[in-house]
């Protein structure tokens, strides 16, 4: 199983930017997005439900990021919209595999079986 994720820069505050992250080798019942900050812990982001498409945000990105999935590619994206540069941060995706998690575990980074490598993102004010 692999996980490749990318579209990571750097871009100005109030521009968009879009994450992808291929899986291989995995049939997920679902996938995540999670950040992390030098020296803070990696926060959970966004998660979509493989066969429902149903999405889940942290507060922090509501409103302004959408997770969606392409099956045929097995291709998880982040459309990032309105960047501020508190979302500065490395990006990881996530995949779980089955059985499909509860929903209360979604935000948990050990309900996840696979890691992405991290793509960074720097927003400029």
């Amino acid at each position: 199983v692999q996980l490749q994720a990318s579209g990571g820069g750097l871009v100005r505050t109030g521009d968009s930017l879009t994450l992808s992250c291929a899986a291989s080798g995995l049939s997920p019942s679902g996938m995540a997005w999670f950040r992390q900050v030098p020296g803070k812990e990696r926060e959970f982001v966004a998660h979509v439900i493989w066969n429902s498409r149903h999405t889940y945000y942290a507060d922090s990105v509501k409103g302004r990021f959408t997770i969606s999935r392409d099956n045929a590619k097995s291709t998880v994206y982040l459309q990032m919209n309105n960047l501020k540069p508190e979302d500065t941060a490395v990006y990881y995706c996530a995949a779980r595999g089955n059985p499909r998690m509860i929903t209360s575990s979604i935000g948990t980074q050990t309900s996840y079986h696979y890691w992405g490598q991290g793509t960074l993102v720097t927003v400029s004010s």
